[in-house]
């Protein structure tokens, strides 16, 4: 059986080209499992999986929690709100208790960067990083590519626009590696001031007006702008984003083409994108949310099969 070149999943720029298609190949298997009207394989009904969310997360939680169900492995989920980090206790503690009780793997989010690569050096568990503050996002840049590939065939060639809150986006940055290591084109597009000064050491060109990016572009990644973790305003007003870097209906039907798009969520509907624009035909935002669970359930039994060897 093929493997993983990897123990961990903590960022795309740590994984192959070939992890890539492994897990993909895999995923396919998945989403006829979940397609099924037996929706559960046996495949990981001895291995203890924690989910560590030490922030508030919807679709990637429960997508991971359906994922390893499906799989049969045993589950326990921590909220960092409800537990003694409140008190003062350190990450490392925190996760030695919980593998304390024979965890395998862990599947944490982090608003620190780097969390995940700290933990996998110091915990003896498989880590699986579900989002490392601004940093990384692997499992979504890797469902993402999975739904380039489903809707067009193939990633290599193709050309890709991601729009919006750049800077503070661990969702594009996982996508430049990912699609680049396919072979795919990137631009960016969105206010110069939430695109990063380094972004074209990673050969990814600027394209700052959003017609002529959507005319360049097979598939258009709309980024929601990030309020969270703005702690200046980066632009005059939500208004005036919308007018210069909000998808309309009226725009996607001018261009002479139709374009792919695409959303990780939570949607600011009416800001980056208009309703009628993410319940189109052109838009594949539900196939992604599909999509992550296979593409989960893929990472996780590839990942415990290396625990098991």
């Amino acid at each position: 059986m093929k493997e993983l070149s990897v123990n961990h999943l903590i960022g795309i720029k740590h994984i192959t080209k070939s992890d890539i298609d492994l897990i993909f190949e895999t995923a396919d298997q998945f989403k006829e499992v979940i397609n099924r009207p037996i929706k559960k394989v046996p495949s990981l009904r001895d291995v203890t999986i924690a989910n560590i969310f030490f922030e508030n997360s919807t679709r990637t939680k429960l997508s991971f929690e359906l994922a390893q169900k499906r799989l049969s492995a045993d589950v326990i989920s921590f909220s960092a709100a409800q537990s003694s980090v409140k008190k003062g206790e350190t990450l490392i503690d925190t996760v030695n208790n919980i593998l304390s009780m024979k965890v395998d793997m862990v599947v944490m989010r982090h608003s620190s960067p780097g969390a995940a690569h700290f933990l996998s050096q110091n915990v003896s568990a498989s880590i699986v990083n579900a989002g490392d503050g601004a940093h990384e996002h692997p499992t979504q840049a890797l469902l993402d590519s999975f739904t380039i590939r489903e809707k067009l065939g193939d990633v290599g060639g193709k050309k890709i626009i991601i729009v919006g809150d750049i800077l503070h986006s661990r969702v594009a940055l996982s996508n430049i590696f990912a699609l680049q290591m396919q072979g795919a084109e990137v631009k960016v597009c969105g206010p110069k001031t939430l695109i990063p000064k380094y972004i074209e050491s990673l050969g990814v060109t600027v394209e700052p007006n959003l017609r002529k990016a959507l005319e360049w572009a097979d598939v258009a990644n709309m980024l929601r702008v990030q309020n969270e973790r703005l702690d200046v305003s980066y632009f005059p007003t939500t208004r005036e984003y919308t007018q210069q870097y909000g998808v309309t209906k009226e725009l996607l039907d001018s261009l002479n083409k139709e374009i792919v798009i695409m959303h990780p969520g939570p949607i600011n509907r009416g800001v980056e994108i208009t309703s009628d624009v993410a319940d189109s035909q052109q838009s594949v935002i539900l196939n992604q949310v599909e999509n992550g669970v296979a593409v989960r359930m893929a990472v996780i039994y590839l990942l415990a099969s290396k625990i098991k060897n």
